[in-house]
């Protein structure tokens, strides 16, 4: 474990509400992740992305660096633009 591990899990234990907001803010940074990923591993460029979902480019790097509140229907619209198919897990 490194110093910034050890910092994050020291700072959980003294407080649930950070706790809580870094796990939430953990998952929204790795949605936007996999988007990056799933576009870079298709050949893809952000507009050409933005192009077939007719947005700009500006909008897609929001969605891949700052995915926080955004809706299932763009994530599947994004998703089905790389020829891709969208999967959710609950556990």
């Amino acid at each position: 474990m490194d110093d910034l591990e050890r910092y994050i899990e020291k700072r959980k234990k003294q407080s649930s509400e950070f706790a809580e907001s870094f796990e939430v803010g953990y998952e929204t940074f790795k949605i936007g992740i996999l988007l990056r990923k799933a576009r870079e591993e298709a050949g893809m460029t952000q507009e050409e992305i933005a192009k077939i979902l007719n947005t700009k480019k500006s909008a897609i790097s929001r969605i891949e660096n700052h995915a926080e509140d955004i809706r299932l229907s763009t994530l599947h619209k994004y998703t089905e633009a790389l020829g891709k198919r969208l999967q959710l897990s609950i556990s």
